[in-house]
């Protein structure tokens, strides 16, 4: 049985990272009262079947400030967060619901250009949105504008994906350079000091994900979004009590996002990125899976990064190794305290 929380009274910003302390909250507190055969709590996504068709669903909150910043607004990113956690299941997003808790004194100039860009993200990602709810909070209770969206996919049949599938020796990819959305919403605060004309990657992923769906050892796909890539390794390394090892040399970042991090001290490797795909294939087919992705626009800086090795959990925690340019070792630990204000 899962133990109720004892040290923690209060709710922090950390539980809802991406990290340790939000995945301990859900096991303890939302998995634990509201368990039932199909709740998933490891995926963004479930698997239905509904009179023999195949979907997947998804739901998803988005709070970021600013509400706009280079590369989207949260209007965008509430599209492009949903379609992609569709994407990565291996489904293809048709339809989304829409709430919207709007702050009372917000501009109607600015709540437009936020929906009108909202609708530019669904069209081009080929989604409609088809109900959805609207409520108004009173001034100094909400920050703008926060939504929550549902989406629904089709799943293909013929390729399933999940973390079970996963064998050491797999190899570890990733679509493009990360932190860079995470390090564009920190600039856009101008709250350092710091200027850069990096733009977030938000964007719709099913292009990367559609390209290499077809591939037989491709095993599992998952966008690293809050807690980046390092969070997105510790689920994969507890799913499978094997050993995570990623080659830091090969790990595609920004010159903008290196620099930001090596200033303030943020790890890049924990950054949210909202355009990108963390895939694990075969070491057969790994290098095709490379090549599709580097002839897709969006993919042209993708990379091998790493691999799955035997080597179950260390000390009661996932197995996240990373070598160092160096040529040494050194383990990620699991997030704990919020690296920055929320950014997705």
């Amino acid at each position: 049985m899962i133990n109720k929380p004892q040290k923690e009274k209060y709710i922090s910003l950390a539980h809802g990272n991406g990290g340790r302390y939000m995945r301990e909250l859900i096991e303890r507190l939302f998995a634990h009262y509201l368990a039932n055969p199909l709740l998933n709590t490891q995926n963004d996504s479930v698997l239905l079947t509904l009179d023999q068709r195949e979907i997947a669903f998804t739901t998803d909150g988005f709070t970021v400030n600013p509400l706009e910043f280079p590369g989207g607004t949260i209007g965008s990113l509430a599209i492009h967060g949903t379609v992609n956690d569709l994407a990565v299941a291996g489904a293809t997003p048709k339809y989304l619901s829409l709430n919207a808790f709007i702050e009372e004194g917000m501009s109607f100039e600015q709540l437009e250009r936020i929906v009108k860009s909202m609708a530019e993200a669904a069209s081009e990602a080929g989604v409609s949105i088809v109900t959805g709810d609207t409520k108004v909070v009173p001034r100094g209770e909400g920050a703008g504008v926060f939504f929550a969206t549902s989406g629904i996919g089709i799943l293909d049949k013929d390729h399933s994906l999940s973390m079970e599938k996963i064998k050491a020796g797999d190899q570890i990819l990733v679509s493009g350079t990360l932190g860079d959305h995470g390090t564009a919403v920190m600039l856009a605060r101008e709250q350092f000091g710091l200027k850069g004309d990096l733009k977030s990657d938000a964007a719709s992923v099913f292009p990367l994900t559609q390209a290499i769906l077809k591939i037989e050892g491709l095993r599992f796909m998952r966008d690293p979004t809050r807690g980046g890539l390092a969070s997105v390794c510790h689920e994969i390394s507890r799913a499978t009590q094997k050993e995570v090892h990623l080659f830091q040399e090969n790990i595609p970042i920004h010159e903008q996002v290196d620099s930001v991090c090596e200033i303030l001290g943020y790890d890049p490797l924990y950054l949210a990125c909202e355009g990108r795909v963390v895939a694990i294939v075969s070491a057969e087919q790994s290098e095709e899976v490379l090549k599709l992705w580097q002839s897709i626009a969006s993919g042209a800086n993708a990379c091998i990064i790493g691999e799955i090795r035997e080597g179950g959990i260390r000390e009661a925690q996932a197995n996240v190794v990373l070598e160092t340019e160096l040529g040494g070792e050194r383990y990620l630990e699991e997030l704990e305290d919020d690296p920055l204000p929320r950014i997705c």
